[in-house]
């Protein structure tokens, strides 16, 4: 099973592979070949370094074409009073007494430091397809959680903004 992925995660990743393939690798090659120019290889950093940059630019284009290989697709659509993806949440943690606000997303843009979260992730899980009111546990682990409730459900749908995380 591979990785959840919505119809514009696929645009965005192909769009990186066709960037990374067009442009960055004809970039990365040519670097290779100057470096190569300057002579002695044992002691030529630029040449070893163009070299690692070539590779990681083909590494990261192998891993982007396996993500999509075995991709499932998922709808980003849900239900005007569930959450679903994009969506922010407001929930209200019981324990603390504190508020906070995230937007679900696949795993392959989420992000805990920007308020992204992956409904993947035990917190997205537990949001996912539930309403404003719900009272929801959020496990953790075995009979381990904790309780949220959901204040508020803000049906954003806009995802252009996000980035593909890296490795």
């Amino acid at each position: 099973m591979g990785e959840q992925l919505t119809r514009s995660d696929v645009k965005k990743i192909k769009e990186e592979i066709e960037y990374r393939k067009l442009v960055v690798r004809k970039k990365e090659l040519e670097a290779v070949k100057e470096a190569r120019a300057q002579g002695d290889l044992s002691e030529n950093f630029e040449y070893k370094a163009a070299k690692q940059d070539k590779n990681r630019n083909e590494s990261r284009i192998r891993y982007l074409e396996r993500m999509l290989k075995n991709a499932r697709i998922v709808s980003d659509e849900s239900r005007e009073d569930e959450v679903g993806i994009n969506n922010t949440v407001t929930v209200y943690f019981e324990e603390d007494d504190e508020t906070e606000s995230y937007r679900l997303v696949t795993s392959v843009r989420g992000n805990s430091m920007q308020g992204l979260i992956s409904i993947e992730s035990p917190m997205g899980k537990a949001l996912l397809g539930h309403k404003t009111g719900d009272r929801i546990l959020v496990r953790t682990g075995g009979d381990e959680g904790y309780y949220v409730v959901i204040r508020e459900i803000d049906k954003t749908t806009d995802d252009s903004e996000d980035k593909l995380r890296k490795f």
